[in-house]
């Protein structure tokens, strides 16, 4: 039986797959984007079992300063940063750099 959270991981997942290529969103950003302000650490723990999912980019999604924080749920703790080091981006010390040229918004690209 699918239970509310589950509805709410899938919206992420949903979300997370339209980040594009070379950009990065934040776990506020997804949830105010489904209208869930406040709840970045719900969006948090469905990222947290999103990298095993193949179709979910969960390297994308940093915290609000551009933080890997979910780096830990890879299977190497270099892995996420290794993947936007091949998307282009640059990462120092576990942080996005340029984090501003980076960041995307779903709710300024996205529609549904």
């Amino acid at each position: 039986m699918k239970t509310d959270r589950d509805n709410f991981f899938d919206l992420v997942y949903q979300v997370v797959r339209l980040v594009p290529r070379g950009r990065v969103t934040t776990y506020g950003a997804i949830a105010n984007y489904l209208g869930a302000k406040g709840s970045a650490r719900v969006v948090g723990y469905a990222m947290n079992a999103a990298h095993i999912l193949p179709d979910v980019p969960a390297h994308r999604v940093v915290n609000r300063q551009g933080l890997l924080t979910g780096k830990h749920h890879f299977r190497t703790s270099n892995e996420m940063a290794d993947r936007l080091k091949e998307e282009g981006i640059t990462v120092k010390e576990d942080c996005v750099q340029d984090f501003a040229t980076f960041f995307w918004d779903p709710a300024l690209h996205l529609d549904f």
